[in-house]
């Protein structure tokens, strides 16, 4: 069992993604997100076969797709294979969010 340090593998805004390289199994992966103020366009997309969950750890996230919502402080979604959302921070301070995915029902398609 090894103990990975997710937080300190991100340096400023952006991403990081503990998957496969760094466990070994393609069953599930977890991503790091920091979006900083005035940010905007991140796209949020599962892929095919793939599922996400993402859960907003502080501040509001203001998601686009059809149409506008806030996703709040505790607050999840949950992606499926193509369905795709645009992150924004229109705030004044740094908001993470961490989402959870793995292979959906259709398997495993890279």
């Amino acid at each position: 069992m090894k103990i990975h340090d997710v937080v300190g593998n991100l340096i400023g805004a952006g991403e990081f993604i503990l998957g496969a390289d760094a466990t070994g199994s393609h069953a599930c992966y977890l991503i790091y997100g920091v979006l900083k103020p005035g940010e905007k366009g991140r796209l949020l997309k599962p892929g095919a076969g793939h599922e996400e969950i993402v859960l907003a750890m502080n501040g509001d996230i203001l998601l686009h797709g059809e149409s506008m919502f806030v996703l709040g402080k505790g607050q999840a979604i949950h992606l499926q294979g193509e369905e795709s959302l645009r992150a924004e921070n229109a705030g004044n301070t740094d908001i993470i969010y961490v989402i959870a995915g793995g292979h959906g029902g259709g398997g495993h398609a890279h």
